[in-house]
């Protein structure tokens, strides 16, 4: 039986996609991605980046430092595609023969245990590239990857890439200078993580989900708090902890739903210490 497309549109390499997707048949999220029943969760449209993606793929520190024309060439071979929420884009183990950008919305890296539970690793955000590190080594897949939000994403198969490559052998220069710059950020982060309170990252991660402008404001969390707590490295209880101070700033939770009284106050929480 051949193996069915899959749920990003490439082809499959081999069977172990199709080996893989039949042993979590019981993830009815998946199956509808990969089309065995449900509504169709994914539209098929190729297409060079348009000049807002070109920009947003800009602001990506792996691409940071790409010329025109190399944007240009990987824009000609990517795959722009609006998902769903809970779309599977790949799985553990599968071949990691593409890599990905998130240009809008959430995506959750996760690990599926030996009892099929789920172990979330990372919580991905818009203008993040994420399992490059996977391709570029040849290798497998390590966690599976679900839209937890509606989102656009943009994919890049290792063929693709590498045609880009000897057109212009300068991508692969401008890339090695990018993952570097993208190191000393993830230093950064990890640097955030363990000098920042939980009160100032919740509040950095709050402006950035919120409408942009001032005054008050009130909006939904694009995820549940399970998720949030994990994206910024803390426990949930930690999570409540941080929000419950944050009311000091005028800011409310009821849910999903958040109130900030005004976003100046809490854009000063967030920026907190960044110039000390």
């Amino acid at each position: 039986m051949e193996a069915p497309e899959r749920p990003d549109g490439t082809a499959p390499t081999n069977t172990n996609w199709a080996n893989t997707n039949r042993a979590n048949t019981n993830r009815a999220n998946t199956n509808a991605a990969n089309g065995r029943g449900g509504e169709a969760v994914m539209t098929t449209h190729r297409s060079n980046l348009s000049a807002e993606d070109a920009a947003a793929l800009r602001g990506i520190p792996l691409f940071a430092k790409l010329t025109d024309r190399a944007v240009s060439l990987l824009g000609g071979v990517a795959i722009v595609r609006p998902v769903t929420r809970g779309t599977t884009l790949f799985l553990q183990d599968e071949p990691a023969d593409r890599f990905f950008v998130l240009l809008d919305g959430w995506v959750k890296l996760y690990r599926l245990t030996r009892d099929g539970t789920e172990a979330v690793v990372h919580v991905i955000g818009p203008a993040e590239s994420f399992a490059e590190a996977a391709m570029f080594a040849d290798g497998k897949f390590p966690v599976c990857a679900e839209a937890v939000t509606d989102a656009r994403v943009m994919t890049l198969t290792a063929d693709g890439f590498a045609r880009c490559l000897r057109e212009d052998d300068r991508i692969a220069f401008g890339m090695l200078g990018s993952l570097s710059v993208r190191l000393r950020h993830l230093v950064t982060q990890i640097e955030q993580l363990q000098v920042q309170p939980a009160p100032q990252r919740v509040a950095a991660f709050l402006m950035r989900v919120c409408p942009p402008g001032d005054g008050p404001a009130q909006f939904q969390l694009p995820f549940d708090k399970a998720l949030i707590a994990r994206r910024l490295g803390m426990q949930p209880e930690t999570l409540s902890r941080a929000l419950a101070k944050l009311r000091a700033s005028g800011v409310e939770t009821q849910g999903l739903t958040v109130s900030v009284a005004e976003r100046a106050t809490l854009r000063a929480v967030a920026e907190a210490g960044e110039e000390e």
